[in-house]
């Protein structure tokens, strides 16, 4: 309860959005990640801690302005 309470007041961020915002940058780099290329979304969404398909959507467009699909046609290399 302390930390979500310094999350909040000293990053001026709830604390899901906090653990989310990691989860989505541990998305975006397997996303981008030619060796990853193998795996699917759901797959990554998984792996990275979500639970559901909408709700990893959701948290990715929010977090990068593109959906996880366009995001990795964009970024892959």
């Amino acid at each position: 309860k302390e930390l979500s309470l310094l999350i909040n007041h000293d990053l001026n961020q709830h604390f899901f959005d906090f653990v989310n915002g990691f989860r989505i940058r541990k998305a975006m780099e397997m996303l981008s990640d030619e060796n990853k290329k193998k795996f699917t979304v759901l797959e990554i969404l998984y792996d990275v801690g979500f639970n559901s398909k909408s709700s990893f959507n959701t948290a990715f467009k929010k977090y990068t302005k593109l959906t996880p699909t366009e995001y990795r046609k964009k970024y892959s290399q």
